[in-house]
């Protein structure tokens, strides 16, 4: 089969034919529909994330060439021997995020949490969605999208799926008019539907792009704001009666955190969610912690029953499909280039030419 690898970070994928797996026991080979590129794709692939100045949190290959892609939406066409209640030529999304099986993690639905050296998730420490089959280790795994146009069923098994769980996080009051999301970008967009569906709250969305702003707002935010705004602050304070409740940081950089700390006001008990890993350092400045009651927490990805809670909304039809471009997968190193320089409006996806 055709997969398109790293093999030395930061280096062009490299298109190689490798060997189609075998199912056994309970796993199940499903033929890549189409596969989300999420931003976590660039940083796997530079081999790192910025920690500020000069310092780098190094992300290495867990094995001499990987396929990346986690968010996979695929056809079952081979079973184990061991699995039942999974039909061969239905489509189903794969929670990638699989976990050792045998840590306390593991046993108590934080499997997603569990240790980098031994987590198996599709896409990051073994073969995934950039290349055309994907060995699935259990059906427990797999989640029907319903009538979800192909080419947005995968998004939800990272993008849609961490920010159902940020969302959850944020400690939201359903229909409140105090919350504010930081990026109007792919992910962004996907969690405005899903906090109209799940909380009825049109949130205000903050960005630096005025053509991302745009799309926020016809995609539901009740108001849009550009970050250079020089009345930002003030802009927020009239909006929420004084300052946000909830700022959920879909970016991750020290600007942000810079602007969240300002959006808040002198409100007490805030929540400030941070979900994105542009990256960098910043001063915290600890009495005002204290002071603001203020909550700081960060999200990493979710967990299967969140994940179950929301194909749950996206079966039901409860969640407005943002657009998503379909790309070949021959384009992937174009993809990744693109979306790292903030050329991609939206969310975007590779298909195959399967043979």
């Amino acid at each position: 089969m055709k997969a398109y690898q790293v093999v030395e970070n930061g280096k062009p994928l490299e298109k190689r034919e490798i060997e189609k797996p075998i199912p056994t026991g309970k796993e199940i080979l499903i033929k890549t529909v189409a596969c989300g590129v999420c931003h976590s794709d660039v940083h796997i692939h530079e081999g790192f994330f910025s920690l500020g100045e000069e310092a780098k949190l190094p992300v290495p290959l867990m094995t001499d060439a990987l396929a990346m892609g986690h968010e996979i939406y695929g056809e079952v066409v081979e079973l184990g021997e061991g699995v039942s209640g999974i039909e061969i030529g239905k489509k189903y999304v794969a929670y990638p995020w699989i976990g050792c099986g045998n840590c306390d993690e593991c046993a108590n639905d934080r499997e997603h949490y569990c240790s980098p050296l031994t987590t198996k998730n599709l896409g990051i420490n073994v073969d995934g969605g950039y290349a055309e089959y994907v060995l699935v280790p259990d059906s427990k795994y797999l989640f029907d999208a319903g009538d979800t146009p192909d080419e947005v069923a995968g998004s939800y098994a990272c993008r849609g799926l961490t920010a159902y769980s940020a969302l959850k996080k944020a400690d939201l009051v359903k229909g409140q008019n105090t919350v504010v999301i930081i990026s109007a970008g792919g992910l962004g967009l996907l969690s405005l539907k899903i906090i109209q569906a799940a909380y009825s709250i049109n949130p205000i969305v903050i960005d630096i792009d005025d053509e991302k702003l745009e799309l926020a707002k016809q995609a539901g935010a009740s108001e849009v704001i550009n970050s250079r705004d020089e009345k930002l602050f003030e802009k927020i304070a009239e909006l929420t009666d004084g300052g946000a409740t909830s700022v959920i940081d879909f970016v991750g950089a020290a600007e942000t955190f810079e602007l969240a700390s300002g959006m808040f006001g002198m409100k007490r008990g805030g929540t400030y969610v941070i979900v994105g890993l542009i990256g960098g350092e910043t001063n915290l400045q600890l009495p005002m912690t204290t002071l603001t009651a203020r909550t700081i927490r960060g999200v990493y990805v979710g967990s299967l029953q969140e994940m179950s809670e929301l194909m749950e909304l996206v079966r039901e039809n409860k969640i407005e499909h943002v657009e998503v471009e379909k790309r070949n997968a021959s384009e992937a190193n174009k993809t990744l280039n693109d979306l790292k320089n903030g050329k991609i409006n939206g969310l975007v996806c590779l298909t195959h030419d399967h043979e």
